[in-house]
């Protein structure tokens, strides 16, 4: 029977799973700088919430991921507006 002082397997398992999504967060923002920011964009900002929902024990990864997809987002509207809406131009 677990005690205080000893979490159950299944809290354990669950604070794992945060950490792991805490961490993907931060990769997938950081990635999403440079690489498909409308799609890992809004993937970083989800997977951090569910992160500090879960109660991560990296919370700073889960805040950088926060605000690295949120960063992603802004690029992108940035990237829309200075090409005026054109993503791609060939020639």
């Amino acid at each position: 029977m677990p005690t205080a002082a000893t979490p159950s397997v299944a809290a354990r398992v669950r604070r794992r799973e945060a950490d792991g999504m805490a961490v993907a967060s931060f990769i997938l923002g950081l990635i999403g700088l440079l690489l498909f920011n409308l799609i890992l964009g809004p993937v970083a900002l989800v997977l951090g919430s569910l992160a500090l929902t879960r109660g991560t024990a990296r919370r700073g990864r889960a805040l950088l991921g926060l605000a690295l997809g949120a960063a992603d987002l802004v690029v992108l509207a940035v990237a829309l507006v200075a090409g005026h809406g054109v993503l791609w131009q060939f020639g």
